[in-house]
């Protein structure tokens, strides 16, 4: 690394893995470098300096036409000018040297290229399988002339760089991942920053397809903490749209079409993701900071490599703050996608289909296209926001959105067809993996913290989490775990399949079975998808605030949401009132859903067990006697869920109806503790229906009635030395309830994200007053 400014930071980096890591077991191509004291050789030489300085003068980058005319005029120079005569020997020779008639990549590696503070990524071009001499000094001189591509001069513009700069060129033996898979690891989630996982993309053939969005690649998610035991750490594992690779011609690359079978199947398998991600962390470790990273498996050997390694930028860059973006309305989706930089953009729809037609972009408006690469960035830094085609999180308008700030929704599939040029759109990614465009400007907010001083308290603060998606970006909240993860956001926007129609898959319709088929690509067991589904969004909350614990609440439908899955009229019943009807553990047991929970055991076992994730803790809810929690407790042990098979398992109930607080001891000799739900709890004692308008007026959880029932259940856990939190909705909103809590010494309160910093404070003030001293 020492050597940047002669080798340029990307060979720097693949050089320093080559000498230091590789020993370890880290695989990298050899190759060589021309050097920038080469680079300067050259310009010297064919007296290029001066032409360029007097083309560039004045130059403004953020004119488009003006733009373009400079860097054609500087890049026709540099290729009608001949390298050197000496260079070009000294090229041969170390070209011989690496393999006659070797097949190379040859890239940039300019001195200001691979930054902390600025990643240049894909601002220079990238010559794939040069073969011969010939052809190789050709490339050399076409990676110098891309130095001044006109991306890399308004690029350079933007970041305060000279607009000359020092470039050197590697030269890097190719592996025949043409006939295998490569892609883009990043050692932390590049969304939000979340430090504790690694997440890697990937595709068959030649990388470029990744990079470049043009294919939706497959995505792994692995838990770092995990990696030192075997095989464990594979937390999310998500198929992509793989539809076309790019591999050798006779000579350069040319692009086929995936087989059918092949884009049913992973491109990798899990030991080779575990194998990725532990060369991931070893290469962060090495370098002491968050990396960006290019891999690629030979598809003749079977060896995986690692071709690039960079810092990775935008996380980098940020400060302290906790910044929420929420969104204040709601309508149906135009199209979605993944979700790029939680954030919300408004503007006017903009459809593009070319670089060639950016003249006419106007600033602000919201780009739609098929896919950007780099040449789309002088457009790019002044859209609102993007929307694309292809691509996944880790495609050219992925990492250039995030450098740029702006939120980007790739990977629709349908964009550029469902968007109208000229209508005004909210491009909404603040929800998490999910990005939205909706019709219209809709109405939204921006919360900004600051985390620098958050009070210590006696009181732990948990968070309510819903979707998977949140888990990441609301990791840094100062809380000790989650005090309620409900599964039914999962299985309603994931699974979106009746448990009971893929259990019962064979004997489903045509019209039925081709949903399913739709959804559940890859997966000839139907149970299974949704068994691995389930464990992958638990696993994504229990990994984001580990090693605290996360309490999982058992599904939690009733009838009329059931119905509203795939094949769910088959299975649910009609109620009068389905929230006093058929839910929670009276479904559990019973012979027409039985083995759907079965499924869902299945699924905490496998997050526990199999990802190694011990800090989940299953929680059964609306449980009215104390003889459904046995039932519950017999049926979670017929599926491997049980304190016999692993001592460590605890299991909660929910206190919601007035018969868990009257007969609270006889639940907590089944149960290991219990969590208030508020919200239910006081309907129940109070007669409310929360679904009516009509009742809202009556009361609330500071009503008497319901303060003595939580007062009592609070009391009774403590006695018997039981768990004791609330996760319902009252401490988020009334703070004299909270004052409540506080003084009859609950263990933990749960919030929603946006009151955990607000209601932290008010806690922290309240301790020092029940308390009479500081925490």
């Amino acid at each position: 690394m020492k050597d940047i400014r002669v080798v340029g930071g990307k060979i720097a980096s693949l050089g320093e893995m080559y000498s230091k890591l590789q020993p370890l077991g880290i695989n990298v191509p050899n190759g060589f470098v021309v050097t920038t004291n080469a680079f300067r050789h050259f310009v010297q030489q064919a007296e290029l300096e001066k032409h360029i300085h007097e083309i560039l003068r004045g130059l403004d980058a953020r004119n488009v036409r003006d733009l373009q005319r400079g860097g054609k005029e500087v890049r026709q120079h540099i290729l009608r000018a001949e390298l050197p005569k000496n260079l070009q020997e000294e090229i041969k020779k170390a070209y011989v040297k690496l393999g006659k008639a070797a097949s190379v990549a040859v890239r940039s590696s300019a001195t200001t290229e691979d930054l902390e503070n600025a990643s240049f990524a894909g601002q220079q071009e990238t010559y794939l399988n040069v073969v011969g001499e010939k052809a190789l000094l050709e490339a050399i001189k076409k990676v110098i002339a891309s130095l001044f591509t006109d991306r890399a001069i308004s690029y350079r513009q933007d970041k305060g760089f000279s607009n000359f700069g020092q470039l050197a060129v590697g030269v890097q033996h190719m592996v025949s991942s043409d006939k295998g898979s490569s892609g883009v690891m990043f050692t932390i989630d590049p969304e939000t920053g979340f430090d504790k996982v690694v997440l890697i993309n990937g595709s068959y053939g030649l990388g470029e397809m990744v990079a470049q969005g043009q294919v939706t690649p497959d995505e792994f998610v692995v838990f770092k903490p995990m990696l030192e035991k075997d095989d464990k750490g594979i937390i999310e594992k998500t198929l992509g749209v793989k539809k076309q690779k790019l591999v050798y011609g006779i000579s350069g690359t040319k692009k086929v079409a995936v087989s059918a079978d092949d884009r049913k199947k992973f491109c990798l398998s899990d030991r080779e993701i575990i194998q990725l991600a532990r060369w991931g962390v070893q290469i962060e470790k090495h370098f002491g900071k968050p990396m960006d990273i290019e891999w690629a498996k030979d598809g003749i050997s079977g060896k995986l490599y690692i071709v690039q390694a960079r810092p990775e930028t935008v996380h980098a860059m940020q400060t302290n703050v906790h910044t929420m973006y929420v969104l204040k309305e709601k309508k149906v989706p135009l199209v979605t996608g993944m979700g790029v930089g939680m954030k919300i953009a408004i503007g006017k729809v903009q459809v593009i289909a070319s670089p060639k037609d950016m003249g006419g972009f106007q600033k602000g408006g919201v780009l739609v296209t098929e896919i950007t690469d780099p040449d789309w960035e002088p457009i790019m830094k002044l859209a609102s926001g993007v929307v694309t085609d292809k691509g996944g999180r880790t495609s050219h308008a992925a990492i250039v959105s995030r450098e740029f700030g702006i939120p980007a929704i790739v990977g629709t599939g349908n964009a550029t067809k469902k968007l109208r040029a000229g209508k005004i759109v909210t491009a909404d990614c603040s929800s998490g993996d999910e990005g939205r465009v909706y019709e219209g400007a809709l109405r939204f907010e921006v919360r900004k913290r600051k985390l620098e001083y958050i009070p210590e308290t006696k009181t732990k603060i948990m968070l309510n989490i819903g979707s998977p998606d949140e888990a990441f970006k609301n990791a840094f909240l100062p809380v000790k775990g989650v005090g309620l993860g409900r599964l039914e956001f999962i299985i309603n926007s994931y699974i979106k399949i009746h448990p009971n129609a893929l259990i019962d898959y064979k004997k489903m319709t045509v019209r039925v079975k081709k949903e399913i088929d739709a959804i559940t690509i890859g997966y000839a067991d139907k149970k299974q998808y949704y068994i691995d589904k389930l464990a992958e969004g638990i696993a994504k909350i229990g990994a984001a605030f580990w090693p605290y614990k996360v309490i999982i609440r058992f599904s939690d439908f009733k009838t009329n949401e059931y119905r509203q899955l795939i094949g769910g009229e088959l299975y649910e019943p009609v109620e009068q009132n389905p929230m006093l009807g058929w839910r929670g553990a009276s479904r559990y047991y019973d012979p027409r859903f039985k083995a759907a929970f079965g499924l869902e055991c299945l699924a905490v076992k496998k997050v526990r067990e199999e990802m190694g994730l011990q800090n989940v803790i299953p929680m059964v809810p609306f449980c009215r006697t104390s003889e459904e929690g046995r039932k519950v407790i017999a049926l979670m042990k017929d599926y491997g869920l049980s304190k016999e098979a692993n001592p460590a398992l605890k299991v909660y109930v929910m206190c919601e109806i007035p018969s868990n607080v009257i007969l609270a001891d006889e639940f907590l000799d089944i149960f290991d503790g219990m969590s208030i739900g508020s919200n239910d709890l006081m309907q129940l004692t109070l007669g409310i229906d929360r679904d009516s308008g009509i009742g809202a007026r009556i009361g609330n959880e500071n009503d008497l009635a319901v303060k003595q029932m939580i007062g009592s259940v609070i009391k009774k856990c403590k006695e018997r030395g039981k768990y004791v939190g609330i996760c319902g909705q009252a401490p988020s909103d009334y703070p004299e309830f909270t004052k409540f809590l506080v003084e009859k010494n609950i263990e933990s309160i749960s919030l929603s994200p946006d009151a955990v910093i607000s209601v932290t404070m008010q806690i922290a003030e309240l301790e020092k007053k029940v308390y009479n001293k500081t925490l």
